[in-house]
């Protein structure tokens, strides 16, 4: 730590462990720089972190400065250079990184340099978990058998991160089988504070997945980052960013009975993404905080993507201290975290005035009522009540209204079918997916022994799922199951089939498995919309399974109910969702727990000797973990024939000094698109379809069976950059009335595959851009969705707007954000995506510029319109100019300016 202290705000703090060194906050207040005591809780810590790292260099007495004076209201325009603690990685993204990691160690070496250099100077874990996938289901074998397909399938990336594990002195591994990484973070990683060097700072991360904004719901600030930016994190760059607004959300009162922090967070969603708070943080505050447990509040936190925000926050308070003991935390720690959070102003009680926001949402919990989100999108909200009426409406709607299309004449569509010698008919809206999944519910006691109540009444009641439905239980964590168990309940869940399949990301991220045969085939040759119900937090089209058109989110025991059911298009709250045993009706009400119920088993889900004893024996749950053996070695030795693990060209050809920014001239569009474009649009996690992809696992020797998804083949650029813009429900606006992964090449017309396309381009020396609507690249942090375009080809993308990760990873890549003018668009300028187009970017490019884009059409008719150049920093503008953030890191460590943490 350095001495650097020009505002005298070292302080020192009386603890059980005694006295210990912290930066007080309140300091800065007495030097006139701001009033600091009003901030937001999430200004304060990002103000902590760089008033801490102030060296008068890398992070200066002005940027402390200007954060202090944040003004909720006004225009705040200095970068923040932000530094967390720690890095949260998961396999899917994390595989990439390291990768990216090691062959920076390639290029240091290449450049006559030490490659060991090359290290994570902060805390970075890695928790195997998206790599589970749902073949075996509704058998006491599936866990055994989904985790032995698991190794056969991964070893290879499981290999690297042996390696990885042992090359890297701040680089820990999880292993598979143990949990969801944000539950695992919750319960195990998180800190809650950090000492170093006898000084004391809260606990803070990024994290390659999204979902990372989880954590804030244990008073710990993180989000979700592109793998490319928390790699530069590890390296000690700072992730900079704008002062963001932050929008207050006050609760008042308690949720009714019968509602869940699930359905809580359905009606927060619809209420955010209405409101807009893409960029921003929210920061939770109010009377109702006191009624909402830790669990919950993660709930709540671990959506923030859906709702757009960067971040949904939570203070710390006596909730936060009383998870901490409750899940095994030592007392010493947990009493370190309440003398350090009240000393810094940063600790909650219902005393606490309400800070300073740039705007304030209100809702009375007492009013949150069971519901859904989809068939499509999380924010779209519909309650249990109004589930069949919104079904049938979307069903005939046409697909350009976002309905699914189906002619009046067949909306009574039925095709019979038989599984295991037992008849099930499937109908429009038939559930053939019902998933207890995902890290959004899946780490909540309340949800999950709720779910197991209703399982418990329905069994003794006699129902059971039609065998046309795939059920499945994901715990979040070993945890779980030991408290399901422990109550009694885990029982009545496996009779009505839901079967713990594994311990990870399941059906959300698209790891459903396939789907019975004949379940298969009878959708599609009824051409049916068939639906999938899951308790996680992604419902876009294309990700829950290719078969799936309707997905519903939904709390884990409305999953139950749904899956009782069989169907999406029935009204819970009237109809029947099946008989007893002497036939009569069985109601929704009939199994639903009541409060006491409820209460009566919760308490088995606060044993802190649960938490214990399975994190102080991670390797006991894996023996083919355990047994994988990998050399020691600073550098990876690349096998040439893996399919899994290859070393990417993104380092390959770099030099020390960047080229000039050049002019984007007589660019092609690869691909033209509308509104709410995803990452799994531009990047699919799951199954690996029909197309480039496929036929290069076949020149590789590998058999359909054995291509995974593209999720577990991060690691391998050759895979990726086929399967970028490959999903099957991609819309791409060059090829009208078509889905899938193809565009025409011009000026020839001809239409192909894109990433056939690119390369035709790139032989040409042709250089290409994306045309999109609103919301582009909203969804999971996806660092492949701006490699892949990079490795395309393409030079820039000009959207209306952006989701903020994703923006952020294009500019990481060396890709050149644009927007069209607030009203302006690619329709209403007249762009057809078939012209050339220049864009006049060079070394005059500055942050926030308007440049002009002219688009040449064939015929010499030409459209030119005004651009705001997306680059928010004078850092970003710097990484534009390198070609990307990791190669702007690696040429600053070869010449001395690297930070050090």
């Amino acid at each position: 730590m350095h001495d650097f202290d020009p505002f005298g705000s070292r302080a020192e703090l009386n603890t059980a462990a005694g006295k210990l060194g912290y930066f007080n906050l309140a300091r800065l207040e007495a030097e006139n720089l701001g009033e600091v005591t009003a901030l937001p809780f999430t200004i304060k810590v990002l103000l902590e972190s760089i008033l801490r790292h102030c060296d008068g260099k890398l992070i200066r007495e002005q940027d402390v400065a200007a954060l202090a004076g944040w003004n909720p209201t006004g225009d705040n325009r200095a970068e923040v250079p932000f530094m967390p603690a720690r890095v949260l990685l998961q396999d899917f993204t994390g595989v990439p990184a390291l990768v990216d990691l090691a062959a920076m160690r390639q290029a240091v070496q290449r450049l006559g340099k030490q490659p060991a250099q090359v290290e994570p100077l902060i805390p970075a874990d890695l928790v195997v978990d998206h790599s589970i996938q749902v073949d075996a289901f509704g058998s006491p074998e599936a866990l055994k058998q989904n985790m032995a397909l698991e190794f056969e399938r991964n070893l290879e990336r499981y290999q690297f991160l042996k390696w990885g594990q042992q090359a890297f002195e701040s680089f820990k591994v999880v292993p598979p089988g143990v949990g969801i990484v944000h539950q695992v973070n919750l319960e195990y990683l998180a800190r809650g504070v950090f000492c170093q060097d006898g000084i004391v700072y809260p606990d803070s991360l990024v994290g390659t997945d999204s979902h990372t904004t989880m954590i804030n719901g244990l008073g710990i600030l993180g989000w979700g980052v592109g793998g490319i930016e928390a790699e530069a994190g590890m390296l000690g760059q700072p992730l900079y960013m704008l002062p963001p607004e932050v929008i207050g959300f006050e609760l008042t009162g308690a949720l009714p009975e019968g509602a869940t922090a699930t359905d809580l967070v359905l009606r927060i969603t619809e209420m955010l993404r209405a409101h807009g708070v893409v960029g921003k943080f929210v920061e939770f505050f109010g009377p109702g905080l006191s009624t909402i447990s830790v669990p919950d509040r993660a709930t709540v936190a671990n959506m923030a993507p859906e709702y757009g925000a960067t971040v949904g926050f939570f203070p710390v308070d006596a909730a936060v201290l009383e998870y901490m003991r409750a899940t095994g935390r030592p007392q010493d720690r947990v009493e370190l975290i309440e003398t350090y959070y009240k000393a810094q102003g940063l600790f909650r009680t219902d005393d606490t005035p309400a800070p300073r926001f740039s705007e304030v949402l209100r809702l009375d919990l007492s009013t949150v009522e069971p519901s859904l989100a989809g068939p499509r999108r999380p924010q779209d909200r519909v309650a249990v009540g109004a589930l069949r009426d919104a079904f049938r409406q979307a069903l005939t709607r046409p697909a350009s209204e976002a309905g699914f299309g189906v002619p009046p004449a067949e909306k009574d569509a039925a095709v019979s079918v038989s599984v295991d010698g037992r008849k099930a008919e499937l109908k429009h809206g038939s559930v053939v997916i019902a998933a207890i999944t995902s890290c959004t519910n899946t780490s909540n006691p309340s949800v999950m022994l709720s779910a197991g109540l209703v399982a418990k009444k329905a069994a003794e009641k006699g129902l059971k799922p039609s065998v046309s439905v795939k059920t499945s239980l994901a715990p979040g964590s070993r945890v779980v199951t030991d408290y399901l168990q422990e109550s009694g309940l885990l029982p009545y869940l496996e009779a009505i089939g839901f079967y713990t399949v594994g311990y990870g990301c399941t059906t959300c991220i698209g790891n459903s498995g396939p789907l019975p045969e004949a379940v298969a085939k009878g959708i599609q040759s009824g051409r049916l919309v068939a639906a999938a119900v899951l308790s996680g937090n992604r419902n876009f089209e294309g990700r829950v399974h290719p078969l799936t058109r309707a997905n519903y989110l939904a709390s884990p025991p409305l999953v139950v109910a749904y899956a009782l059911a069989g169907t999406v298009d029935i009204d819970l709250t009237r109809e029947p969702l099946g008989t007893d045993k002497e036939g009569r009706p069985v109601y929704l009400r009939d199994i639903w727990p009541t409060r006491e119920e409820l209460e009566a088993v919760l308490k088995t889900a606060s044993d802190p000797e649960k938490f214990n004893r399975v994190y102080t024996h991670l390797d006991d749950f894996n023996p083919e973990w355990n047994a994988i053996q990998v050399p020691a070695s600073v550098l990876y030795d690349w096998p040439p024939e893996s399919t899994y693990i290859q070393e990417p060209p993104f380092f390959q050809k770099m030099q020390p000094q960047p080229e000039p920014i050049q002019p984007i001239e007589g660019a092609r569009v690869l691909a033209m698109m509308g509104d709410s474009v995803t990452t799994d649009h531009i990047s699919p996690a799951g199954v690996i379809p029909e197309g480039p992809a496929a036929e290069y696992l076949r020149s590789k020797g590998v058999g359909e069976k054995d291509f995974n998804t593209f999720g577990a083949r991060r690691g391998n650029h050759e895979v990726m950059m086929r399967g970028t813009f490959a999903n099957i429900r991609l819309k791409n606006l060059l090829v009208p009335g078509k889905e899938g992964g193809v565009t025409i090449h011009f000026p020839g017309g001809e239409e192909t595959w894109i990433f056939d396309a690119a390369m035709r381009y790139q032989a040409e020396e042709v250089p290409l851009i994306v045309l999109a609507g609103k919301d582009y690249g909203m969804g999971s942090s996806r660092d492949w969705a701006a490699k892949g375009p990079r490795l395309l080809g393409v030079k820039a993308v000009i959207a209306e707007s952006f989701e903020r990760i994703h923006r952020s990873n294009l500019v990481g890549m060396g890709i050149l954000p644009l927007t069209f003018k607030p009203g302006d668009s690619a329709r209403s300028l007249g762009l057809t995506g078939r012209e050339r187009y220049r864009i006049p970017a060079d070394e005059t490019l500055a942050v926030g510029a308007e440049l002009t884009v002219t688009a040449e059409a064939d015929d010499g008719t030409k459209i030119s319109f005004p651009a705001d150049v997306r680059l928010n920093s004078a850092a970003e503008l710097e990484y534009y100019r390198n070609g990307g953030i990791l190669q702007t890191v690696l040429r600053n460590m070869l010449t001395g300016e690297a930070a050090s943490a």
